[in-house]
């Protein structure tokens, strides 16, 4: 059951990052859209639990790296459009 579920999660996430990616290609929602940095936040957080289970410390690695990323420049959109609306 731990091993469907690890998949499933792993599957959820592969699955978040590609329609993040389609959907900023073609100009569904923008890159710097809270939905997207969410999408690339929430599809690397559910590899890293599949890689990290399955041992693919690469693959983990590479997801660490994404969601630093997806999460820093949340927090860095959240500081603007706040600073903007102070000003």
């Amino acid at each position: 059951m731990t091993k469907l579920l690890i998949d499933a999660l792993g599957w959820i996430g592969a699955f978040s990052l590609i329609a993040a990616y389609f959907c900023v290609s073609f100009r569904k929602i923008a890159a710097d859209s809270p939905l997207y940095q969410i999408m690339n936040a929430l599809g690397s957080f559910l590899l890293i639990v599949n890689t990290m289970y399955y041992r693919a410390y690469p693959s983990a690695f590479v997801n660490i790296v994404w969601i630093t990323i997806a999460v820093s420049a949340r927090v860095k959109m959240k500081a603007h459009s706040y600073a903007k609306r102070e000003s």
